[in-house]
């Protein structure tokens, strides 16, 4: 029996890391506002090794258009502007000698479906990701011995359960999302 208090604790878990993979992706798919967190993934060359930008200058939102970036030294400025042009994001940094601006455009209609389709995309990666965390308990129950064939059945019901739950999650994620996107 507390076997299978384990199994449904660790279920629980893999289901929550799922949530967690989602919304961070979620937060890297911009919706028109500013926000530091667009600049997450980017690395900046510091003295010879891959730094995350966040560790090596400010950034902040000065207002909902405008992400600024202070570094904590002057002369990384070019590595940073290099970085965040080549990080693949779109964005167009802009330097003055003490920080580095960049202005977020507002979403064209036919931008704001593309990025509801990656929404979707990611979306249903952490759905995938909850199912299998569903398929390995259940797996993972079959080859306990010591318990009837009862309580096993109870315990696959209660992982289908943690299972429609959490993909609820992942949907009401979804709609916060798209509102956020699709909201002029």
């Amino acid at each position: 029996m507390e076997e299978i208090q384990i199994y449904l604790e660790t279920a629980k878990e893999m289901m929550e890391s799922a949530i967690s993979h989602t919304q961070s992706a979620f937060s890297k798919i911009r919706a028109g506002k500013a926000s530091p967190s667009m600049l997450d993934g980017v690395e900046v060359e510091y003295y010879g090794s891959m730094t995350p930008l966040n560790q090596v200058a400010s950034v902040t939102t000065p207002d909902a258009r405008t992400i600024s970036v202070k570094p904590w030294e002057k002369g990384t400025i070019p590595d940073i502007e290099r970085a965040i042009t080549n990080s693949g994001l779109g964005f167009n940094p802009q330097n003055d000698g003490e920080q580095i601006r960049i202005n977020i455009p507002p979403l064209t209609e036919e931008r704001r479906l593309q990025l509801m389709k990656q929404v979707k995309v990611e979306a249903e990666a952490g759905k995938v990701s909850v199912r299998n965390s569903r398929k390995e308990t259940n797996d993972s129950l079959k080859k306990i011995e010591s318990v009837s064939e009862d309580l096993i059945k109870d315990a696959e019901s209660d992982v289908q359960k943690l299972t429609d739950e959490y993909t609820a999650k992942i949907d009401e994620l979804i709609d916060v999302k798209e509102k956020d996107i699709m909201t002029v």
